[in-house]
């Protein structure tokens, strides 16, 4: 079974500002996901029309682990999706 390629649509200060300001979401999704697989996932989903997709892997960050030892977060991808004007996705 192949993993889902939009984990979750992120709810930050800055994609609510992308939001209002140009129509645009940001997702967390599949890090071998490709933009076409993105904009058809997206599609379908949550059945709006994407204008553009534009991606961008967010490097992990070192965390302390117990005393001296140091580990990493996992690396993730990030899309940030245009949708054409006049669709919008409800963020309950």
């Amino acid at each position: 079974m192949k993993a889902p390629v939009v984990k979750k649509l992120l709810v930050t200060e800055k994609g609510t500002r992308l939001k209002e300001a140009v129509n645009q979401y940001l997702f967390e999704v599949d890090r071998r996901a490709n933009k076409l697989e993105i904009r058809r996932a997206v599609e379908q989903q949550f059945n709006v029309k994407v204008k553009d997709v534009n991606t961008m892997q967010r490097p992990g960050k070192a965390k302390r682990v117990r005393m001296m030892t140091y580990g990493q977060t996992p690396t993730w991808k990030r899309a940030v999706v245009t949708l054409a004007a006049g669709q919008t996705i409800e963020m309950a």
